[in-house]
């Protein structure tokens, strides 16, 4: 019997097509390079949303970054900057 490999649809898919749609467009700012680092992380070996995968690929070769640099750039910048404050509540980080 063989087994069907099938994509997973991942629940965050709609809000995430939206940003990778903002970032292909986007200039390599602050926010921008972590939001393409979350997203990297979040869909690295997930099985399904290869349409994701591949335009976070485009991403990284329009801004002409190797994934670890990007990675490198992101750590810089968490650790020395509040990226993702929303004034009025509590923002979570969504790593997920």
């Amino acid at each position: 019997m063989a087994s069907e490999k099938r994509d997973q649809q991942h629940p965050l898919y709609a809000t995430d097509r939206q940003i990778v749609n903002s970032l292909l467009s986007g200039e390599p700012t602050d926010y921008n390079l972590a939001e393409l680092a979350r997203l990297r992380i979040r869909y690295q070996g997930f099985p399904g949303a290869r349409d994701i995968q591949t335009d976070l690929d485009k991403v990284l070769s329009q801004w002409q970054l190797t994934e670890a640099v990007l990675f490198e750039k992101t750590r810089e910048l968490h650790g020395s900057t509040r990226l993702y404050n929303v004034r009025g509540r509590r923002q979570e980080e969504d790593w997920s």
